[in-house]
């Protein structure tokens, strides 16, 4: 068993059990949470996120759970990753279906995908991604890894050098971004597979630095 501590946010619109059974099949320990208390014993944060932007910000909020990520990520420094709409809530705001607040922890927007006839939206399915940057959390993935996506909207960060992966659906978009002990991907690791497990233990492996 490894020594980290996984937590799991819970605000109700998480795949909080698909992220926990591939993180306990790597033999991490994990909790699903949405208390302070329990939370801040975790080594690092797993912020899943599944459906519209305005309903999983208005979530996050009304259980407490913004204050409590900003004590536990910006002053303890704890890593965390953010998935799919768990990702886009680190933006500055959102287009999806009129303009909504975000965390505003990477600055940037969330915008539409531009459907076109053979790229229809939602893009849903298996895709590869385009790995921009050499990134530890990538270290043992290539340009041809395949990940699962599930999703209409797209995070823009404003600092093009935030972004550590793109993704090509009509054209290139986000897949991953990162700044510091902040890391959030568009597709589903929980979903993909192998590919998705080499994610997540990489991805707490290079960050457990922070914890």
């Amino acid at each position: 068993m490894n020594k980290l501590k996984i937590g799991i946010v819970d605000y109700g619109v998480g795949n909080t059990l698909s992220v926990a059974n591939a993180l306990q099949f790597l033999q991490y320990k994990v909790i699903i949470s949405n208390k302070q208390i329990q939370l801040n014993t975790c080594d690092v944060l797993i912020l899943p996120g599944v459906g519209a932007f305005q309903t999983a910000m208005e979530n996050l909020v009304k259980v407490g759970l913004e204050e409590v990520l900003l004590n536990e990520v910006f002053e303890r420094k704890k890593p965390i990753l953010g998935i799919c709409v768990g990702m886009q809530l680190m933006a500055t705001h959102s287009l999806e279906n009129g303009k909504h607040k975000g965390l505003n922890w990477i600055p940037g927007t969330v915008i539409p995908i531009e459907s076109k006839p053979a790229f229809p939206v939602p893009h849903v399915g298996w895709n590869t991604i385009d790995i921009k940057q050499a990134h530890e959390a990538f270290k043992r993935l290539n340009n041809d890894s395949h990940f699962y996506f599930d999703h209409s909207y797209y995070y823009q960060p404003i600092n093009p050098e935030h972004i550590i992966a793109t993704v090509e659906y009509g054209s290139s978009i986000t897949a991953a971004i990162q700044k510091n002990h902040i890391m959030g991907v568009q597709f589903h690791p929980e979903k993909s597979q192998v590919n998705g497990l080499k994610l997540f233990k990489d991805f707490i492996q290079q960050l457990k630095q922070y914890a």
